[in-house]
């Protein structure tokens, strides 16, 4: 089972309120999830962020794989690049 990182739309129409979620890849983008890892609200100003950083590790370390969308909200806030370290220190 090919697991992903990625974005579960919620809120209202036009008014997108997103969870960061890990699912299987076969699955409906809000279809099934198997655990949410944090929240992006890009309505507000600036956008809100909440991530659970030692569950977005793990599930990295376990080799899911981010949405190219998740893999942006993951840079800015500083978890891709602690996960690459952490990769490259344990070689």
């Amino acid at each position: 089972m090919a697991v992903k990182l990625r974005c579960l739309r919620m809120g209202a129409k036009k008014a997108p309120f997103y969870r960061i979620v890990a699912a299987d890849s076969r699955a409906r983008r809000d279809g099934r999830n198997i655990e949410v890892v944090g929240t992006y609200n890009p309505t507000a100003n600036p956008a809100i962020v909440n991530i659970d950083e030692e569950k977005v590790l793990k599930w990295l370390n376990n080799g899911a794989q981010p949405s190219d969308t998740v893999r942006s909200i993951l840079s800015k806030e500083g978890i891709m690049k602690k996960y690459t370290d952490a990769k490259k220190a344990s070689k």
